[in-house]
């Protein structure tokens, strides 16, 4: 399966992301063909977390955030984890990275607490999204709708809530970058 041959997607993450939330769609996009990389605010591997307080594997990474070209990838994913999200919004690059990706009309692929990046970096304003259900108010107070569903895809902006999601979000995911003729 290699649907996606050719397409480049960049993950962007921090110490303790939420552990599937990167490593399936990162798995799963690379079985159909895509050319995956992730990227950390320092270069350096980073922690994994199940379910924010059980550290599990160390990621390595491939390059850091100020290393990423948003013009030569395709799309670019943001993985939850309470902790990550948090110490991500708060990222110069990170936001820079998902302004640059939006204006260029490039999927964002965003799961769990990583809509705050969104907030942060002012895209939620006027968007349908979906998230962690902690992040409700967050979003509609950052003029968002936020709904409860599995997925929600609005223009280029794809959002998840939670891992059980992952085979949706990735599916999403995939059918945004696979050209209409495959």
């Amino acid at each position: 399966m290699s649907h996606l041959s050719g397409t480049k997607i960049a993950i962007i993450a921090t110490d303790f992301f939420e552990e599937p939330e990167l490593l399936v769609p990162r798995d799963r996009l690379r079985e159909a063909g895509a050319e995956v990389r992730v990227y950390s605010a320092s270069g350096e591997a980073i922690q994994a977390v199940q379910g924010d307080t059980d550290k599990s594997q160390k990621v390595e990474v491939d390059g850091s955030l100020a290393d990423l070209d948003v013009t030569a990838v395709d799309a670019v994913v943001v993985p939850g984890g309470t902790v990550n999200a948090d110490h991500l919004r708060l990222e110069e690059e990170a936001q820079r990275i998902v302004r640059e990706a939006d204006g260029a009309g490039k999927p964002i692929a965003v799961i769990c607490h990583g809509p705050w990046l969104l907030v942060n970096a002012g895209l939620a304003k006027g968007r349908r999204l979906t998230s962690w259900p902690s992040l409700e108010q967050d979003l509609r107070n950052a003029g968002a709708e936020w709904v409860d569903e599995e997925v929600v895809v609005d223009g280029n902006l794809i959002t998840s809530r939670k891992p059980d999601d992952l085979p949706a979000f990735v599916s999403a995911i995939e059918e945004k970058l696979t050209p209409a003729h495959v």
